[in-house]
């Protein structure tokens, strides 16, 4: 049987039923407690005649747009603490002893997030505030965009994590005529603020579900975070992004989400890693 597996429940009352220890990595990205309701309308972009498309691309190529459907979840709640608390004593709890932890919010949650962070993994655990900066959508004309999530990155033991230096993806230089040549073929590490455009719309990558985040940014945290043939855990898993990059990269993958879309994006998404997908521990 494989080992990777979706969960289709509330985290609160799944965690608990998980080994201690049993993660190597745990990345989540919660809902961002925004308020409103966020929707993501799914289309298809083809190539068309001048007189039947609705856009023009590069080189005044004409395209037609076909809307698919649309799927919507509430991302409100009146006490966002009482929320996240606990599921951060959760991740603690079941990371490894050379375990990270990876706390995905945007800026409007994430310093009371930080402040929650610390009380459970120690201020000493905490190692990197990562600035996932990105330039795509609408700009707004009362205020600076907003074009930044931010991911807090923990160590269940500060002085003793994985961290794999050698399989950090390079990025190239800005100014490659000022190193050596051997430097600008290398390209240099990044630092903790990641550039990365989201998932286009009508992208291959793209699944439809409305919070999905970019493949490249889960492989780089999973490849320089973990070993092959380790566990890493998602209990907000959304379109599956983490265990993709798992099952990609030789890791074991646990998602969890009471989402039943979600679910079916995952058993459709993850269908080449074989999981098993229950709920509440009963096979479907």
């Amino acid at each position: 049987m494989t080992d990777n597996r979706i969960i289709e429940g509330d985290n609160l009352e799944v965690l608990p039923t998980l080994a201690e220890g049993c993660a190597a990595l745990i990345y989540i990205d919660p809902p961002f407690n925004t308020g409103r309701a966020r929707t993501h309308t799914r289309v298809k972009v083809e190539r068309a005649a001048p007189e039947d498309g609705d856009r023009v691309g590069f080189g005044g190529q004409h395209y037609k747009t076909t809307r698919l459907g649309s799927a919507t979840y509430a991302d409100a709640f009146d006490d966002f603490e009482a929320f996240l608390l606990p599921r951060l004593v959760h991740a603690h709890r079941l990371l490894s002893a050379t375990g990270s932890f990876f706390l995905h919010l945007d800026p409007r949650e994430a310093h009371y997030a930080k402040v929650m962070a610390d009380t459970v993994f120690g201020r000493d655990a905490f190692l990197n505030e990562i600035i996932w900066s990105y330039d795509y959508g609408g700009r707004s004309k009362r205020r600076w965009p907003a074009k930044h999530d931010t991911i807090l990155w923990y160590a269940k033991d500060p002085k003793r994590y994985t961290f794999n230096y050698d399989a950090i993806d390079r990025i190239p230089y800005m100014a490659p005529g000022l190193v050596s040549a051997e430097k600008a073929a290398r390209g240099k590490t990044p630092t903790d603020v990641w550039w990365q455009t989201i998932v286009p719309t009508a992208g291959k990558e793209r699944t439809g579900y409305p919070t999905q985040k970019p493949l490249k940014i889960l492989e780089r945290i999973v490849r320089v975070h973990s070993n092959p043939g380790e566990l890493v855990l998602d209990f907000f898993a959304g379109s599956g992004t983490t265990g993709e990059a798992a099952a990609k990269l030789d890791r074991r993958f646990v998602l969890v989400d009471e989402n039943p879309e979600a679910i079916a994006v995952m058993r459709e998404r993850l269908a080449f890693a074989d999981p098993v997908v229950s709920r509440h521990g009963q096979v479907k």
